[in-house]
């Protein structure tokens, strides 16, 4: 990518071109937060379709919250680890610029390995709103499609990288679905009987919401409304745009095992394809199952194969072999095929080693001078969280050393070597405090796993390293990892899901602002469903509104958690540029 200068401000801006600190945050008044609208617009190149311009924001009192557009949020400035001086805007060069999507969850509503029935213990087991997951996605794309580049530098974004739980239960059908959504092409959000819905949403248990039907169920009881032909408009053909920009994967826990905690051993393969999907346990049996789901997954996989034979209510589907789970290799192997790849690059940074291998880390360009690094933190024994392999870790330091002029050993004394010097971004699904999980991996058993305080002191030791960026939490994120010496510093940049309320997607723009110092702009963008619904509106777009707002009162969601503050928004992140 070229650099481009970026544009001289409007009259008057330069007196304020220092911006909002962390202390001016959140914003006391209408007034101020307007001040500080117009201080951000006056900043940026442009605000038109980001979340610095509008956001969805709730109005009503409920119980059934209506959303609507509301104002944008401002830029917040935080100089933890290094201070920015007057003027920078305008000596500022943009060193890359690119949009982060994370945390899709494309799932099959109607798959016999999904458990909708402990929603109540675990909130990610059914969404109201997960029918309409591949819409969504959709809809985000043409957000990003209708953009021209990043708010502050202008650039136009290299690529898109989206950082795992991609699918929301590998399957092969999940995952097609995700390269479809991505490359672009005509989609079936159905499996089974393609004509009919075989989930729990027509089930009649007052447990779920019954969109299509008067029954008065739980949900609507809370004043969910009934929506007719919701769930036949969910399922639908229809044609993805896809990305006008190139883009990469990352792997995520969802991409890996079943519903994203339990190990895939192939023990539930039948299941997966087969034609009996459990709608409902009784309370004792759901906690109990929800208990080892999240604490003994060798237990879970038991309780499971009890419940089939006679545990609760089972709904014959129509069996598809398409819903069988993907290993690593097929992940890789699946981007590799040429009807995927869209606006390229072919394999979105997997290569035929890779699904030889299973191994699903790589390296890539960001941009001219910044290399991108995207690793494999999940853990083939199952639950939730992450860790990284030995193999992985050296493999990771020894790519650092190829594009680093220098670094600090263990001791914190200065390696000088090679004269390669490259920025580099971290790419991953989990965070640094979601990296505790280091239950030997059932294919790698006596390879040592690693936690992420372990890659946070790695990374540190390297001062080209700028940011880590990743998902998992479904929640927006800044995190300053701060160090004595300030060009080992770096920030770690987490943001919310697309699949959870906020339904947020990021842009992200590295800037050298030509005074020792570097900015990381973050700039949240919602999808380009209109704010406003209409339960008798099933248009493509009447789908992915409703699934915005069908998040928002998701009754096991937890909205106000994933939001995070201001901090965690639009904001610049200044770092110490190395060297200097």
């Amino acid at each position: 990518m070229p650099s481009y200068s970026r544009r001289q401000f409007v009259a008057g801006a330069a007196a304020v071109a220092a911006g909002l600190t962390l202390a001016d945050s959140p914003y006391a008044s209408a007034a101020a937060r307007d001040r500080a609208l117009a201080t951000t617009a006056a900043r940026a190149v442009r605000v038109a379709g980001t979340t610095l311009e509008q956001v969805a924001t709730p109005t009503g009192p409920g119980p059934y919250v209506r959303l609507q557009a509301g104002p944008g949020w401002p830029l917040v400035v935080r100089t933890e680890l290094a201070a920015g001086a007057a003027g920078r805007d305008d000596r500022r060069t943009a060193l890359a610029s690119f949009v982060q999507f994370t945390d899709l969850h494309l799932a099959d509503t109607e798959s016999p390995v999904r458990f909708e029935y402990l929603a109540r213990y675990i909130d990610s087991a059914h969404r109201p709103h997960e029918a309409l997951t591949v819409r969504g996605a959709a809809s985000l794309v043409e957000r990003v499609n209708s953009l021209p580049g990043g708010p502050y530098t202008g650039a136009p974004f290299s690529l898109v990288m989206a950082t795992g739980d991609n699918t929301d239960n590998h399957e092969l059908v999940e995952l097609d679905w995700y390269l479809s959504v991505m490359s672009g092409g005509a989609i079936t959000p159905s499996t089974g009987d393609l004509t009919r819905y075989e989930g729990v949403q027509n089930s009649g248990s007052a447990d779920y919401w019954n969109p299509e039907s008067p029954f008065q169920d739980s949900y609507k009881a809370a004043g969910f409304p009934q929506v007719p032909g919701f769930l036949s408009a969910a399922v639908r053909p229809f044609t993805a745009t896809g990305l006008r920009t190139p883009w990469y994967t990352t792997v995520g826990n969802h991409d890996d095992s079943i519903e994203g905690t339990l190990p895939d051993l192939g023990l539930l393969n039948s299941l997966y394809t087969g034609d009996s999907k459990i709608e409902g346990v009784d309370s004792a049996t759901a906690a109990q199952l929800a208990d080892a789901i999240q604490h003994d997954p060798a237990t879970a996989v038991l309780l499971l194969g009890k419940l089939l034979t006679g545990g609760g209510p089972v709904r014959h589907v129509t069996p598809d072999p398409r819903r069988a789970p993907f290993t690593p290799e097929q992940f890789a192997a699946a981007h590799l095929n040429p009807s995927y790849t869209g606006a390229g690059p072919y394999g979105h940074g997997f290569t035929q080693a890779a699904a030889s291998s299973g191994k699903l880390y790589y390296t890539f360009p960001v941009a001219e001078g910044v290399l991108g690094i995207s690793l494999d933190t999940t853990n083939r024994a199952g639950w939730a969280d992450g860790s990284i392999g030995t193999a992985q870790l050296k493999w990771l330091e020894s790519v650092l050393q190829t594009y680093s002029t220098h670094w600090y050993d263990t001791a914190g004394n200065v390696v000088r070597r090679g004269s390669q010097d490259q920025y580099v971004l971290i790419f991953s699904h989990h965070t640094s405090t979601t990296m505790g999980n280091t239950l030997p991996d059932p294919y790698h058993l006596f390879e040592a796993r690693h936690t992420g305080g372990e890659l946070v002191s790695l990374l540190q030791r390297y001062p080209n390293v700028l940011a880590w960026v990743n998902g998992h939490t479904h929640a927006n994120r800044i995190t300053p990892h701060a160090h004595a010496v300030a060009e080992r510093s770096f920030w770690e940049i987490n943001t919310a899901s697309h699949v959870d309320f906020p339904q947020h997607a990021r842009i992200i723009e590295v800037a050298d602002n030509a005074d020792g110092t570097l900015s990381l702009f973050t700039t949240l963008i919602e999808s380009s469903a209109p704010y406003a619904t209409d339960p008798a509106d099933t248009s493509e777009r009447g789908l992915a509104a409703l699934y915005r707002e069908l998040s928002y009162n998701d009754p096991y969601a937890t909205p106000a958690a994933k939001l995070g503050g201001s901090p965690d928004h639009n904001t610049e992140l200044l770092l110490t540029r190395p060297g200097s």
